[in-house]
């Protein structure tokens, strides 16, 4: 085995089964299988190089994957570029092709032409927190068609259209 150790936390154990074998028999990584007991048991000095997790595994552990963000791949039903995300309904080769791209690099690379304003935070934090336009105009004091237009500059710079990706963005990223 390699000098990479995984660990994968999911609910769908058959996901978590054929995850493990992709990891060990493609990539030669130590990948097992963690349990609720994870993180009782988890060592600092021996930390796993990855961690492979559900969307409800990140969300209710917010504060251990923050700061891991980097090693860290949230297992997904659909692409979310701008982060570390595993789709898993996509086919064996396309997987395999995904997981070289996330190993090899250890993360995606970051794009500094992508930097956000603090008025476009501002309007992703509200928008991940459920807000529409209007109440984000409102709270803002500013127009709705100007609220349009940093959602269609969020949506240029991190190439996410929907609410949800955008919220998960946000949650990946600490800004909620």
């Amino acid at each position: 085995m390699s000098e990479y150790r995984a660990v994968i936390l999911t609910t769908n154990q058959l996901e978590a089964i054929g995850l493990r074998e992709l990891l060990r028999n493609v990539f030669d990584i130590d990948a097992y299988i963690g349990d609720k007991f994870f993180f009782k048991s988890l060592n600092v000095n021996n930390e796993p190089s990855f961690f492979f997790i559900d969307q409800s595994t990140f969300v209710g552990n917010l504060s251990f994957f923050l700061p891991r963000k980097a090693k860290t791949v949230v297992l997904n039903k659909e692409d979310i570029d701008e982060m570390n995300t595993l789709r898993t309904s996509a086919c064996e080769n396309e997987l395999i092709d995904m997981l070289s791209r996330l190993l090899r690099t250890g993360k995606k690379e970051e794009n500094t032409s992508t930097a956000l304003s603090s008025r476009e935070i501002e309007v992703l934090r509200l928008i991940a927190s459920g807000h529409i336009n209007k109440e984000i105009a409102q709270e803002l004091n500013i127009s709705v068609n100007t609220v349009l237009t940093h959602r269609k500059n969020l949506t240029a710079k991190l190439g996410i259209k929907s609410v949800s990706g955008l919220s998960f963005y946000a949650m990946m990223n600490g800004i909620v």
